[in-house]
């Protein structure tokens, strides 16, 4: 209790530490991946902080260049998933989260594969979608928190690469996405389970090489080939079609995203960051640089320590 001037002693704010209200830790976002110019592939992977606005720093390495991938996390461990080195490859890493490091070898994919997308809530990454020579409706789990490698989780309701996902805790949702032509279906599955995709509802607008990211309750898709101009949005434990968010503060092909409870960034071909506050509706603005310019069209993954999966 305070003394008659209200003021607490050490002693008593120890005793009642656990009844204090906790500030969580700032949440990262990460990418990785990509290329430069002249498809000069990269296998940086770099982070910013979600709170404070500022340009990306290194973290560490994949276990080799690679583009046309994609990624997914939990609180912990970030996965990437696929992708294009001299050839599509088979490949998934894992890295560390809360410390800066090189990525190790997690497994393998049952196919190599470019342009898939990715999701993950606390405990599982799925996999779906990519081009295996063809498009493929695939999708595939692994376990975060092990290693080894993908078993199959189902599939999707079309074959499509370059599309864009988003996850809550229980639900995950892919959308967008290049098939015979531009797609603009949302399909959704539920992660801790095991079977095929089912129809959500449709994007505002057909695209590929875009972008998705959530909170644990609202999904945002956006920019892209046919989408230069366009975030939408949906709620993930509904089901229907999107309503336009905003815009972007620039025209990208290929974005990726990334989000915490509040607030959504995307990074994309150049290497402008803009986000925006994920549960009010307005155009992005910006955030900071990249550590390099990625390639437009050149796919690369992302992941959070905060997404909504795992908050």
């Amino acid at each position: 209790m305070p003394n008659f001037n209200g003021v607490w002693s050490l002693t008593t704010q120890a005793q009642y530490a656990s009844d204090w209200p906790q500030v969580p830790p700032p949440g990262k976002a990460f990418w990785h991946g990509g290329a430069t110019s002249g498809d000069n592939r990269r296998n940086d992977i770099q982070t910013i902080t979600f709170a404070t606005l500022g340009d990306a720093t290194d973290y560490g390495d994949l276990t080799s260049t690679r583009f046309k991938l994609s990624g997914c996390s939990n609180s912990t461990r970030g996965l990437t998933i696929g992708g294009r080195e001299s050839s599509d490859v088979n490949t998934i890493d894992y890295y560390d989260l809360t410390s800066s490091g090189n990525a190790s070898d997690f497994g393998d994919l049952s196919a190599a594969v470019q342009g898939p997308s990715a999701l993950a809530n606390s405990t599982r990454g799925v996999r779906g979608g990519g081009e295996t020579g063809s498009k493929v409706n695939v999708m595939e789990y692994v376990t975060i928190s092990s290693t080894g490698n993908a078993t199959d989780f189902g599939d999707n309701t079309e074959s499509r690469m370059n599309h864009g996902s988003a996850a809550s805790s229980t639900r995950g949702l892919f959308a967008g996405g290049q098939t015979s032509g531009t797609s603009d279906v949302i399909d959704y599955i539920t992660i801790g389970s095991t079977g095929n995709s089912q129809d959500f509802g449709d994007l505002t607008v057909a695209g590929y090489h875009m972008s998705g990211c959530s909170n644990s309750t609202r999904a945002l898709f956006g920019s892209g080939t046919s989408r230069t101009s366009t975030i939408d949005f949906v709620t993930i434990a509904s089901t229907g079609n999107a309503t336009d968010f905003g815009d972007p503060s620039v025209n990208r092909n290929g974005a990726t995203g990334a989000a915490s409870t509040t607030r959504a960034v995307f990074g994309g071909s150049g290497n402008t960051i803009d986000f925006v506050n994920i549960e009010s509706a307005g155009n992005a603005t910006d955030f900071g640089d990249l550590t390099f310019s990625n390639q437009s069209n050149e796919q690369w993954g992302a992941c959070s320590t905060a997404h909504g999966g795992v908050v």
